[in-house]
């Protein structure tokens, strides 16, 4: 009985150590300059500019969860796809 309550254990422990920092966005935005927006709908639109280049949008709708849009690459540009669709970042769980 006792081995069957430290496998449940030990899976969490290494879930639980895994995880590195969950609000560290993926691209580096330290030292950004934050200009931050409110639109008439009530959404707050936060851009991150790093050297006066776009690195990062947030986007905290009046009503909903915030989302985010990233440059990974550095090009001035957010990431598209294959279809020309940039992609939508949500955080779904933090500890």
């Amino acid at each position: 009985m006792k081995h069957l309550l430290l496998i449940p254990l030990l899976a969490l422990a290494g879930c639980a150590t895994t995880g590195g920092n969950a609000d560290a966005p993926p691209v580096d935005v330290s030292g950004a300059d934050v200009d931050r927006k409110v639109m008439d709908n009530g959404d707050t639109i936060e851009e991150y500019r790093v050297g006066g280049q776009l690195r990062m949008v947030k986007v905290t709708p009046a009503r909903g969860a915030p989302f985010y849009l990233y440059d990974r690459n550095g090009d001035g540009r957010m990431d598209n796809d294959k279809d020309r669709v940039s992609p939508v970042y949500w955080k779904l769980y933090s500890w």
